[in-house]
């Protein structure tokens, strides 16, 4: 292969496997080249990723080394991106009854679900993150484009046990509407114990499903890893937990003037972008 070709194919090799420790003679071999080729081939992938700030490349020294890809993107590419999903959401026909605001066209979008994930994954590239749980249904979505650049598994809590699922586990936990309690569950299999788990959510106003979330999680003798939700509701509620990250926070929702005031949240402000 010319080096062209295989800066192409090692590139999409690696991006299709983040977190993943793989050989330098793996390269050596699928492309029959020696391994100083392979190292310089890196080098030049490290530098070209490093200066458009869209992923680090990490090596490992020693006979049980090699090189792995982190998805990570940089402060610009995530001020950008946040700045223009507050003005998308900002649009007065996405307000729904109850303080909510309609998501589902950007959690249905592949390339919104993308950056998301990847930004995330950016946050909890260095937490030692085991499993993302959510809840069901709308943070599903959200939690496998995450789980995907953390290449972890991700775990679904449920509202109604499915028999296909054999036996769970289950919660009570105060609704996000304050005035009554719900219940979930998730199969005994799901977690193991001491797992580091990355909790994601929609949508959050009183914050009643995550703080289920972080009991259910517990019950496993699991660790809260980390919090972040997409968008946060920050007006009229009472929160119920703390030490959370949200993407987006809605200051406003004003039904009668068909009014939605949304900005970047908290995120950028606790990730550290300096790795590159």
């Amino acid at each position: 292969m010319k080096r062209s070709e295989r800066l192409v194919d090692m590139t999409k090799y690696l991006m299709g496997q983040p977190h993943v420790l793989i050989p330098l003679p793996f390269f050596a071999k699928r492309y029959g080249a020696a391994k100083s080729s392979i190292s310089e081939d890196l080098t030049i992938l490290k530098h070209t990723l490093a200066s458009r700030q869209d992923g680090i490349l990490e090596t490992v020294a020693g006979a049980a080394g090699g090189v792995r890809y982190i998805p990570f993107w940089g402060k610009k590419h995530a001020e950008e991106f946040l700045t223009d999903l507050s003005s998308r959401l900002e649009d007065s026909n996405r307000i729904l009854a109850g303080g909510f605001i309609y998501l589902s066209d950007i959690l249905g979008n592949p390339n919104d679900l993308r950056k998301l994930g990847k930004l995330i994954a950016t946050r909890y590239a260095y937490s030692n993150i085991n499993v993302v749980m959510t809840i069901e249904t709308k943070g599903i979505s959200l939690a496998q484009a995450v789980a995907y650049y953390l290449n972890v598994p991700f775990v679904i809590a449920r509202k109604r046990s499915k028999v296909t699922e054999g036996a769970t586990v289950s919660v009570n936990y105060i609704s996000s509407s304050i005035d009554r309690v719900s219940k979930m569950e998730l199969p005994t299999r799901a977690l193991k114990k001491d797992s580091n788990v990355l909790l994601v959510d929609d949508y959050m106003m009183a914050g009643g499903t995550l703080t289920g979330m972080q009991k259910l999680a517990k019950e496993f003798d699991s660790n809260i890893a980390g919090i972040c939700v997409l968008c946060e509701a920050d007006f009229d509620h009472v929160k119920l937990l703390d030490n959370y990250l949200s993407l987006i926070k809605i200051s406003k929702i004003d039904t009668a003037k068909k009014i939605i005031l949304a900005r970047p949240g908290s995120f950028i402000a606790h990730t550290d972008f300096d790795r590159f």
